[in-house]
């Protein structure tokens, strides 16, 4: 899964994966790698460390089991490196995008500051893949 920050990338896992799927989802590493208390997007720089390591050690261990079981990995915006990494694995590749307009009202609404400047680089990086789809995909209002 990839797509800007609140774009609805855990909604679409949460509607669709089952309770014996594999879920790589940085933030709720990160939450649980939190204290009590923290809030749901922490952006502890350290934190946020720990939790890349993390999810690191778990993508190289659930590519070992997809034939068992379905993985979902949420990175926001992987590189080259990584998109041709998943496209080796025969990863299928969905790009959840409401349109700016609506992530970046999300962003204001329900994420910190600077999730606003991620969302807008996501914007500007993004190219379109040969053969993907033009246009904005349907997402349900928060």
């Amino acid at each position: 899964m990839t797509g800007p920050p609140a774009a609805g990338k855990s909604s679409w896992i949460t509607a669709r994966a089952t309770a014996t799927d594999i879920v790589i989802d940085l933030d709720r590493i990160t939450l649980a790698l939190s204290g009590p208390g923290a809030p749901n997007w922490n952006q502890d720089e350290v934190l946020r460390k720990v939790a890349l390591r993390a999810r690191f050690a778990a993508i190289d261990e659930a590519v070992k089991h997809r034939d068992a079981t379905d993985v979902f990995l949420i990175h926001t915006m992987p590189s080259a490196k990584a998109t041709a990494r998943y496209r080796r694995l025969d990863a299928r590749i969905i790009i959840v995008d409401p349109g700016r307009e609506i992530v970046m009202q999300r962003c204001r609404d329900m994420r910190h500051s600077g999730m606003e400047a991620v969302a807008a680089r996501w914007y500007s990086r993004r190219r379109k893949a040969p053969g993907e789809a033009a246009g904005v995909q349907a997402s349900r209002p928060w």
